[in-house]
């Protein structure tokens, strides 16, 4: 029996799985890093962490299983999209890493827009925004000049957990594509884009397929980790397309919902090409040649845990979802607005902030809970709205993952809001389990994609639309007016408070 383990590096955690080749999870791990907010808006993590973490991780899975540590084929990766790693000619890091989520750059937003909007556009399929990483790049450029000179290569978070393991520095297309400076069709840098904001050549890594072997593990890290020095680095690719992977997005008539610290409403492309105009992502997938597209919602499971930390802090996370079945559909008159770090799809505003609509004294703590669920998914359902109307198609099925997927009732509510079959997972391993498939596929255990997935991908209940369809409808043509009613008095609120 051999293996693949794949490292899923998330925001606040890296997971650690490892898959035998029926596809069985053996045994997972994980270990934790901080996160670092040094002024409002900025959001930090130092790449050191990464590997601490990925070690702890290694070793607990070693001191479970250890008896699979020396049959392991491969390794691959999943990471969190768009976040700046800084290297310098010694492959020293040279700040800590700006993540996906700080919103320090609006300024070199507007000034990418000013310069190249149009050729961004139409060349990355995607418009400036504060978590991608060329304005990151603008931002350090602009504001700490001396570290800038010495930059001798940029990277994505799993990317340097690669060069960790190899010794060898390159990014995926799937990752490279969250940049603002990859040419998705043609799949090579952009240098017209390079040109015009005075990035040196020279720093962008080498671009592969998710699925290509960039190494073999360093002898000494893999004596110091009690492990093979034979095993196989596979490239791996962003957390996004590896979580579709893992979910079995493999066709144009899926969609995907995952609720995390944000929330993502993701579709199969194919090959076809999409020009949705910016209202949506259009990224290479982690699938050789093919693409994918969704929407975000900034603050999905982060407005939950919010809601949780601040009004229901002492109460364990079931007991506070337990009473929501007991509130009808639309929380009686209550709605929320889930943009309390500002929002992505499909209103590009760093300003806008969240709020309750319609609150009188008949709710209680539940209505909150529920209106707040309630909200995250009517937010993911404007993505879904822009990519049926676009591809002037429904989709059939949609896989929940994520803290949507790990309460009944809020898969139904999905059901309902989203008018579409949703679909569970037997076992919901995330990104973690796209991350060990990639390295499946670049060690070559399977012929295609669909035998892969056959293999490690199980469903579980399905729940479907009931009449509740029908009351859903009516509060999100109100749910849509919130943004618009609540714009500019959110506007000033930021420009006072700052």
């Amino acid at each position: 029996m051999t293996y693949v383990l794949g490292l899923d590096l998330g925001t606040s955690s890296l997971k650690g799985l490892l898959v035998n080749q029926q596809g069985e999870m053996i045994v997972s791990a994980s270990a934790d890093y901080p996160l670092s907010n040094p002024h409002a808006g900025y959001s930090e993590q130092n790449p050191l962490g990464w590997v601490a973490a990925a070690k702890t991780v290694i070793q607990k899975l070693i001191s479970e299983k250890p008896q699979a540590m020396d049959k392991i084929s491969a390794i691959s990766f999943s990471g969190q999209m768009h976040s700046l790693v800084l290297l310098d000619k010694k492959q020293n890091i040279l700040r800590p890493a700006i993540l996906w989520n700080d919103v320090r750059t609006t300024k070199e937003c507007q000034y990418i827009m000013e310069h190249a909007g149009e050729l961004v556009l139409e060349q990355t399929k995607n418009r400036p925004l504060e978590g991608f990483t060329l304005p990151k790049m603008l931002w350090v450029k602009e504001h700490e000049p001396d570290i800038w000179e010495q930059v001798a290569t940029f990277l994505l978070p799993k990317d340097y957990l690669g060069y960790w393991m190899t010794g060898n520095i390159q990014t995926d297309f799937s990752d490279a594509a969250g940049t603002l400076l990859l040419d998705v069709i043609h799949q090579t840098w952009d240098w017209k884009i390079a040109d015009i904001f005075e990035l040196p050549k020279n720093i962008f890594p080498k671009l592969v397929d998710a699925t290509e072997i960039i190494g073999t593990i360093r002898q000494d890290l893999a004596k110091e980790l009690g492990l093979s020095p034979k095993i196989k680095i596979v490239a791996g690719g962003a957390d996004n397309a590896c979580a579709a992977l893992g979910a079995g997005i493999d066709s144009e008539d899926k969609g995907l919902v995952s609720v995390g610290t944000s929330g993502v409403f993701l579709t199969f492309e194919g090959e076809n090409i999409r020009d949705y105009q910016g209202k949506l992502h259009f990224f290479n997938h982690v699938i050789p040649n093919a693409y994918y597209s969704m929407g975000v919602t900034l603050a999905a499971g982060q407005s939950l845990n919010w809601f949780k930390q601040n009004f229901a802090k002492k109460e364990i996370f079931t007991d506070f979802l337990a009473e929501i079945e007991n509130v009808p559909a639309g929380s009686e008159g209550l709605l929320f607005a889930p943009y309390i770090m500002g929002e992505r799809t499909p209103y590009v505003d760093s300003q806008i902030r969240g709020s309750f609509i319609g609150l009188d004294n008949r709710h209680h703590q539940e209505h909150f809970v529920r209106a707040v669920i309630e909200g995250i998914t009517f937010s993911l359902k404007d993505s879904q709205m822009i990519m049926e109307s676009i591809q002037q198609k429904r989709l059939k099925k949609i896989v929940s993952i994520g803290g949507g997927a790990k309460n009944k009732v809020w898969l139904q509510i999905q059901a309902d809001i989203f008018e579409t079959e949703i679909i569970t997972l037997q076992t919901e391993q995330g990104p973690g389990l796209g991350a060990a498939m990639l390295a499946a596929l670049g060690c070559g255990w399977f012929n295609s994609v669909n035998e892969m997935i056959q293999t490690f991908v199980q469903y579980g209940p399905s729940y479907f639309p009931t009449e509740t369809v029908n009351v859903y409808k009516k509060y999100y043509v109100l749910y849509k007016k919130i943004y618009h009613a609540t714009k500019e008095l959110s506007h000033e609120l930021q420009n006072l408070n700052t």
